[in-house]
């Protein structure tokens, strides 16, 4: 009889695999699978075999080379005030219609408070040359939206969803080094460069987790396999490529684990800093290995001023809010005060790639009766 191969993340095997290959890889990746294998001591052989056993089962969610998307498309943190009635009719439109909304999340607060009427947030991405307050108005319309915050980012300062690494971290745990600031800016690419980047983003079939993993996208691009790894290197250099990933199914329990989830809870903190002292607090916050996210966006008066953002994930919502005390600790240990902050709870989510390419703008607007050039800036 064959031998199971296992799949969920409590094998030691597949733990080593996924302390590397969740966020670890940065940039373009020419032989990920390789460099997994280096990193992480797990024969490269068995390193694919278990990506595709975990990725078959659900246990990973997708495989694929991720991108800065903020360098490439305009975009934002969006919270949409949605009547209960239209609530999940709403969600559901958001992630199976509009393919440039990315991560879809209903979300609570453990009191009324500012903002606690928002209830449904989603991250959205505009491809260049058109217009995010003209798509927002659009899907504001489209699914009832009596209200909507659009909340760009101005700067990062931490983004690398790895959960099992996260795994036992104690509150208040950070790196000795202030966090790196990422800027925001948009980045133009040529026609050749956006051919390459979209046979690079597409995520992986099981079927295409292989050593040699660039070969099929390069042949689909129609470029050599050195010109493909020549752009992807470029690509990189621009800033516009984030890290080769395998996303965890970090939510929905998994059958074949017994119902297990590798998280419970997802938490949105909220700070309002005071002006001037926003990219202090973020670095500050983005040194905390808890985070997942950190950024510096504006609530604006929907949200009583906040200005610096992040989220957490983890099993135990108790040990969540410990780690959010010892970072507010930590901020007023380092000389930056915050009046008023918040918790927002995600429930019921759903997450996809936003798309980026400009293309896949113009075959949208075809399918929705939008003329595409009224949706430009």
């Amino acid at each position: 009889m064959p031998i199971a191969i296992p799949i969920w993340i409590d094998d030691p095997t597949n733990a080593a695999i996924l302390a590397v290959s969740e966020d670890r890889l940065q940039g373009f990746q020419l032989d990920p699978f390789g460099e997994i294998a280096e990193r992480s001591g797990v024969e490269v052989a068995t390193v694919l075999e278990r990506i595709v056993a975990m990725l078959h089962s659900g246990t990973i969610r997708r495989v694929r080379q991720t991108l800065m998307a903020t360098n490439l498309a305009a975009g934002a943190l969006c919270a949409w005030q949605v009547p209960a009635e239209r609530l999940n009719d709403a969600f559901e439109w958001l992630f199976r219609e509009d393919p440039f909304s990315g991560h879809v999340v209903i979300r609570t607060t453990d009191a009324a408070t500012p903002g606690s009427n928002y209830r449904l947030w989603t991250t959205l991405k505009v491809p260049q040359g058109f217009s995010l307050d003209k798509h927002a108005a659009f899907l504001a319309r489209t699914i009832g939206a009596a209200a909507y915050r659009l909340m760009p980012a101005k700067a990062l300062f931490a983004l690398g969803v790895g959960h099992v690494r996260r795994r036992g971290i104690e509150p208040g745990a950070r790196a000795e080094v202030l966090a790196d600031v990422k800027d925001t800016v948009v980045v133009e690419l040529d026609a050749l460069e956006w051919r390459v980047l979209a046979a690079i983003k597409r995520e992986l079939a099981e079927d295409e987790i292989v050593r040699d993993v660039w070969a099929a996208r390069a042949r689909e691009a129609g470029v050599t396999r050195d010109e493909f790894a020549r752009i992807g290197d470029a690509l990189s250099a621009k800033g516009v490529i984030g890290r080769f990933s395998t996303f965890l199914e970090h939510v929905k329990p998994n059958a074949g684990a017994g119902g297990q989830s590798v998280t419970r809870y997802n938490a949105l903190f909220h700070w309002k800093v005071p002006a001037g002292r926003e990219i202090d607090a973020g670095r500050e916050l983005g040194r905390h290995y808890i985070m997942t996210h950190a950024y510096w966006r504006e609530g604006g008066p929907e949200f009583r001023g906040v200005n610096i953002m992040g989220v957490a994930h983890g099993t135990e919502k108790d040990t969540l809010l410990a780690h959010k005390a010892a970072i507010d600790e930590h901020l007023r240990e380092a000389g930056i005060a915050f009046d008023y902050t918040n918790v927002f709870w995600g429930g019921r989510s759903e997450i996809k790639p936003s798309e980026i390419v400009p293309a896949a703008y113009v075959e949208f607007c075809a399918a929705h009766q939008l003329d595409p050039e009224a949706m430009r800036p």
